[in-house]
């Protein structure tokens, strides 16, 4: 049994120092540091104001997003790092250990886990969509420029619209229908005029940009209960590991032996590592930022973001990569992006009638 605390143990005594000693228990109990000193360690995170962090937030995932789209096209097309299928599969794996370090040990989120076999193939089917996504994406960016791209990526509220009907037989109002037609009108006159457009690139773009929207729609039903229900960055954890595994025989099948190529290149330029680790990095730091804007703003603005975004990431690619673009081209990414926003003010509209 521990005695009770004497005097002698009052703050700053130090027993080994007394000219006495005692036989009684004694504590050393270190002294209070000055009130400077204890709000240097608590005011380290709460000294930026909520405006200038929501902005530093933004601005990151501005970066993020843009960062990743210019490192791929480098990769892919001016670096003559060919593979999209294994870069994707890096993406997936550094996903999975950003995720893990962020939910286990920073504890940006609370954990979940998977609770049923039943959820797991939910999340295995979802993973799977996400693979064909992604790596459409990346693989039309060897072929076609970013700008394209991006203007060809506006048009996810098409295929999300579509799929939604195909797929849930959800209707939605003449309203909304009618705001989807300057999105397909925009993206036909892009096309048309687009100096360096080809078929395939078009093609896989087109197939990355209706993955993308059936992701959404087909997330929307199977993981409906609250009991399965993931938050983002939960079911990252859990879709980046199931997409790396997914990509990993496709990547050995189609595209050979990529890891050996890769470390023979390595020995003789070692600025791809960087390349590679860098791009892979940011490729996480798209879906944290994407977390964060949310959190600390709302759903909304991330959408209004995402229209500011394709319009930056295509001003700034032709900057950097000096493709070529013609005015009837800029004015069909601008008329697709016109109806992206009448379709979203549309939508809302419809569920406030509704409501």
């Amino acid at each position: 049994m521990v005695e009770a605390q004497t005097w002698k143990t009052r703050r700053m005594s130090n027993p080994r120092l007394d000219a006495t000693t005692t036989d009684d228990q004694v504590l050393d109990i270190p002294a209070t540091p000055p009130g400077d000193v204890r709000n240097t360690y608590y005011s380290l995170g709460s000294n930026l104001s909520p405006n200038l962090l929501t902005a530093l937030i933004i601005a990151s995932w501005f970066m993020s997003n843009i960062g990743v789209l210019l490192l791929n096209k480098y990769l892919l097309s001016f670096y003559g790092f060919r593979y999209p299928i294994f870069l994707t599969m890096l993406h997936m794996i550094s996903c999975a250990a950003y995720s893990y370090i962020a939910i286990n040990f920073l504890e940006i989120v609370p954990r979940q886990h998977i609770l049923s076999r039943k959820q797991f193939f939910k999340i295995l089917a979802l993973s799977a969509i996400f693979c064909f996504s992604v790596v459409c994406g990346n693989t039309s960016l060897r072929y076609i420029p970013v700008s394209f791209n991006q203007a060809i990526g506006a048009t996810t509220p098409f295929f999300t619209a579509i799929f939604a009907f195909l797929i849930t037989c959800k209707k939605e109002t003449g309203e909304v229908y009618f705001a989807l037609l300057p999105v397909v009108f925009g993206i036909v006159l892009a096309s048309n005029s687009e100096p360096l457009f080809n078929l395939f690139g078009f093609l896989v773009c087109i197939g990355s940009t209706a993955g993308r929207a059936l992701k959404s729609v087909v997330q929307g039903i199977l993981l409906t209960s609250e009991a399965e229900k993931l938050h983002s960055m939960n079911l990252l954890l859990y879709m980046a590991p199931m997409a790396a595994l997914i990509l990993l025989p496709f990547t050995l099948y189609i595209e050979g032996n990529v890891a050996r190529i890769t470390l023979e290149k390595a020995k003789s330029d070692s600025f791809i590592v960087y390349l590679l680790i860098g791009n892979a990095t940011v490729a996480y730091l798209v879906n944290l930022t994407n977390f964060l804007v949310t959190k600390h703003t709302s759903a909304l603005t991330l959408q209004v973001l995402g229209n500011a975004k394709a319009a930056v990431a295509a001003v700034v690619s032709v900057m950097i990569f000096r493709n070529p673009v013609t005015v009837m081209g800029m004015t069909g990414f601008a008329v697709t992006i016109m109806g992206v926003v009448l379709y979203r003010e549309a939508k809302k509209r419809s569920k406030v009638t509704t409501h």
